[in-house]
């Protein structure tokens, strides 16, 4: 009885060195694959026949991707809690032979996103590219943020992407194709003065966006069919940023909301997991600061003396 328990027990020991040795040739090759990817990028897909769905659209990078996404070709659905400014988003896209619909939704309200998602199926077609753009950013020190201010603030920059995804993400597993994009920040990376709740909702959207792969990839049915991408932009002069404060402006200068929708759909359209905008900013924040003790990086950060200056709304 005891050599038979020996020789389960080696079988096993054996089997687990196989299975170890295994996964590191896996993630060697993952990383190669990853380093490749970053030399030779590929080719960028078609969206011409895509429904993209975009939230946010009535103003800056929102309005710069839709009007982008349907130069490409993609049927584009509009959403925004203010149906005016929207609306002047899609008359953009239908002035250069766009294929544009409007819908107004608050997208913190998760019966209207159901609703919506509803409506836009009857009417237009299953979304098989969803932006979760909308979001805020008050620029405050903490103990002067209301109450009001920081449950706006993750409804909008939170919640609304799980709504959004519990509303649009079935009809693309049943077809198990889509993608998925959301809207984190260099702010979902490392912690930034006046912004300790936004800071802590982008983490929250990276968090979000890292689990659904997982939860994606280890369904039995596997769906590889559709792609996530994260997007951590640097600041962005949409006009969230009332007072930026840069130390190097040569080096770090404002992102324009037309450049930064070039990079977002271009990440989109190589099926980019993760970046930031710019993208070179995604490898000195997410592999060399997040190496550092957190007191090196505080006084690394210290020494570029970039963030935002509190402001009143």
């Amino acid at each position: 009885m005891n050599l038979f328990y020996l020789r389960v027990n080696i079988q096993e020991a054996i089997s687990l060195v196989f299975e170890f040795l295994w996964t590191l040739i896996k993630v060697n090759y993952e990383i190669l694959r990853g380093i490749w990817k970053m030399i030779v990028p590929p080719e960028p897909k078609d969206v011409s026949n895509e429904i993209v769905l975009i939230t946010g659209t009535g103003h800056g990078i929102g309005r710069e991707m839709a009007l982008r996404f349907a130069r490409l070709g993609a049927t584009i659905i509009c959403v925004d809690i203010n149906a005016t400014t929207n609306e002047e988003t899609a008359n953009l896209i239908k002035q250069e032979k766009g294929k544009a619909h409007t819908y107004q939704c608050d997208v913190t309200n998760r019966a209207a996103v159901m609703q919506l998602a509803e409506k836009v199926t009857r009417e237009v077609g299953d979304v098989s590219i969803l932006v979760n753009n909308a979001g805020i950013m008050p620029c405050k020190p903490l103990l002067e943020q209301t109450e009001q201010e920081i449950k706006l603030l993750n409804d909008i920059n939170i919640n609304a992407n799980l709504w959004t995804l519990q509303a649009f993400l079935p009809s693309m597993m049943a077809r198990n194709h889509g993608h998925i994009v959301a809207m984190s920040s260099m702010a979902g990376m490392m912690g930034i003065r006046n912004l300790v709740p936004y800071c802590g909702s982008k983490y929250a959207v990276r968090g979000i966006m890292e689990a659904l792969a997982v939860e994606l990839w280890d369904d039995p049915k596997d769906y590889k069919g559709i792609k996530l991408t994260t997007i951590c932009p640097y600041m962005v002069d949409t006009g969230l940023c009332k007072k930026p404060r840069i130390r190097f402006e040569n080096l770090m200068k404002l992102v324009a909301p037309g450049e930064a929708a070039d990079m977002i759909v271009d990440a989109v359209r190589r099926d980019v997991i993760e970046t930031s905008i710019p993208p070179e900013l995604h490898y000195s924040i997410r592999y060399i600061h997040n190496l550092l003790p957190f007191r090196a990086a505080y006084v690394w950060n210290t020494f570029l003396n970039t963030g935002v200056d509190a402001h009143e709304d």
